[in-house]
């Protein structure tokens, strides 16, 4: 149909997908949507649920969940070859894997992973530096997952649950056939850039070498724990409850300068996960990356090692030197 994606990139959240949403609009035979992650594919026609932790009753208002209204974004009078979203919360929900199936029965996925320890990291750095995340310390905000399920927070606070990827898409491919989905390692995105556009590309049966770099990712600043966030991170969720109540661009106004004090003067980089904690959170993946590697016939067992394999940027800082 002329006014629904032809492609999805579905996952997973920190795995590089805005870096490859934001490349895919470079590509003169894609259209992409805007925004980026209308998140329609998580809704039944209906509101998202009332997610209860920091900031997430804000970041609600910004899902669109009317039909007409996801319809539109993809009115695209240049009827480009392809036409995409990304929200990548679709590959871990398996609700929008069924709607997916029944909506879009002929639509192409693409579901981009990292390792699931790293991207952990990620995800909570993302939320520690936006003043969102009240757990200073990494680990023990990743344990209190499923005392945060319990009570309501939404999918983006899953550290572990979003990482297990040969679940989501062993539950996956009962609804869609896996020779529409195309399974893309974050490493590629970054080291290889240019093959890993032109591999998506082959894949959604567009044009080749017409994209040759992928822009940085969507990195946060590091925030050092001290009085900062502790003054500051209160005032930032007090405001973000608040924020539910004004246009989702009215808050983000009004907090950028608080998140900008959040980190004080000068850029930090975030500092790497030291390989003891990388070896205590292993074995909560280890069956997960076995599955996954049976699944795709790839061998990811690379996730299996201690070491940290750093942020976007500092890994395209080793591939330059």
């Amino acid at each position: 149909m002329a006014n629904l994606p032809t492609f999805l990139i579905v996952g997973a959240p920190k795995a590089g997908t805005t870096a490859l949403h934001t490349a895919l609009t470079q590509h003169p035979e894609v259209f992409m949507s805007r925004p980026k992650e209308p998140k329609y594919w998580l809704c039944d026609d209906a509101p998202p649920p009332a997610w209860r932790g920091p900031g997430d009753a804000h970041s609600q208002r910004e899902w669109i969940w009317r039909r007409e209204d996801y319809l539109e974004l993809f009115d695209d009078p240049e009827h480009h070859r392809a036409r995409g979203e990304s929200t990548p919360f679709y590959l871990w929900s398996r609700g929008a894997h069924r709607r997916i199936a029944e909506g879009l029965p002929d639509v192409r996925l693409i579901a981009v992973v990292r390792d699931p320890i790293d991207r952990a990291y990620s995800n909570w750095m993302h939320l520690w530096s936006d003043g969102l995340e009240p757990e200073a310390d990494f680990e023990a905000a990743y344990r209190r997952q499923d005392e945060r399920i319990r009570s309501g927070w939404a999918p983006f606070w899953r550290y572990r649950d979003l990482g297990r990827y040969g679940e989501q898409l062993q539950h996956l491919f009962r609804y869609v056939d896996p020779s529409r989905v195309l399974v893309m390692r974050y490493r590629t995105l970054v080291d290889e850039p240019r093959t890993a556009v032109d591999h998506a590309c082959r894949f959604l049966g567009i044009s080749t070498g017409l994209v040759s770099s992928i822009p940085q990712d969507n990195s946060h600043n590091y925030v050092p724990p001290g009085w900062r966030p502790r003054a500051i991170g209160p005032v930032i969720r007090a405001g973000a409850r608040a924020g539910q109540f004004a246009a989702p661009q009215v808050w983000r106004r009004a907090s950028a300068p608080l998140v900008n004090q959040l980190s004080g003067p000068g850029a930090h980089h975030r500092p790497p996960l030291a390989w003891e904690a990388r070896q205590r959170l292993i074995a909560d993946f280890s069956d997960d990356v076995a599955l996954l590697t049976d699944l795709t016939g790839e061998d990811f067992s690379d996730w299996l090692s201690p070491q940290d394999r750093g942020s976007f940027v500092q890994r395209k800082q080793v591939t330059r030197s």
